[in-house]
């Protein structure tokens, strides 16, 4: 299909990043009326520049009966994604997906820490928000950037998910999801356990990994290979990451909390419970 032809998506996942967005995205992806590509294109927040024809052509093998929808979890966060979104898609329903912001937080600098971008003590990145990565602090502010949206969509255009209601009841979410999109309800039960997250998996040392980066693009095709897989699995090592101190943690519920009382206040939740200090320790957390 020409990108000038090429259909525009009728709905978003926004965000948040690493609140486990991409576990929605592969349950809506089992609905049979529904095409998603599989990379996020980013074209509302980082790659703008590439214009619109670049924007449609994402979506040039969907077929005329499916409704098309994308992921783009840095959307939510990003200061000029709702104008531009608006101003695009003025009527398109957005669904934005969101979690404990402090484990968001750790489970974000895990996930650079799990990539060698950025190392040593938490506290360094997470105790103030013009740490080298701001991101980890800024885009766990969902009351802000809620409330950015709501400025751009009316409110019943924006389906606030929370993770825990994905945990306590997966099926009701996603059929909620469906309805809000404006699709058949579709709930693939023998995927709706299934969680997208590759945080707890064994890698290659980080020194390996860096001395192979040049032939990532060639290494690719083999990984499905049983001889492949087999060295991998000798190869491989669970990352111990540093871990969330009670401490760290607190600060970071005090840095969260009137964010999180006018997000409680915003979607009409009691969100009191992720300005606790849980007793079990915090884990990292599932992908975005």
């Amino acid at each position: 299909m020409h990108p000038h032809t090429a259909r525009l998506p009728e709905f978003i996942i926004i965000g948040a990043a690493k609140a486990a967005t991409t576990w929605l995205a592969h349950q809506l992806r089992q609905h049979p009326a529904i095409f998603m590509p599989g990379p996020e294109p980013h074209y509302f927040s980082s790659d703008f520049e590439r214009g619109p024809d670049w924007y449609r052509n994402q979506f040039r093998d969907a077929a005329s009966h499916e409704v098309i929808g994308e992921k783009s979890a840095d959307y939510f966060a990003h200061p000029l994604a709702p104008q531009r979104i608006a101003a695009a898609l003025p009527r398109i329903p957005l669904l934005v997906q969101l979690r404990n912001p402090v484990e968001r937080a750790y489970s974000d600098y895990c996930m650079l820490f799990r990539r060698g971008t950025v190392s040593g003590d938490p506290w360094a990145y997470l105790a103030r928000p013009d740490s080298p990565q701001p991101r980890f602090l800024l885009d766990g502010l969902y009351g802000r950037h809620l409330h950015a949206y709501r400025d751009h969509f009316p409110t019943e255009q924006i389906k606030v998910v929370l993770y825990e209601d994905i945990d306590a009841m997966p099926s009701v979410t996603v059929a909620e999801v469906c309805r809000h999109i404006g699709v058949p309800v579709h709930v693939a039960r023998t995927e709706i356990r299934t969680r997208k997250n590759d945080s707890e998996a064994p890698t290659l040392p980080l020194s390996m990994r860096r001395l192979l980066q040049p032939a990532k693009a060639l290494v690719r095709p083999l990984r499905h290979r049983g001889w492949f897989q087999w060295m991998h699995a000798r190869l491989a090592r669970p990352v111990a990451y540093p871990p969330l101190t009670d401490d760290l943690h607190r600060h970071l519920c005090e840095y969260y909390r009137d964010d999180v009382e006018q997000l409680g206040r915003m979607i009409g939740r009691d969100l009191s419970p992720w300005l606790t200090l849980n007793a079990a320790p915090a884990k990292v957390l599932a992908s975005a």
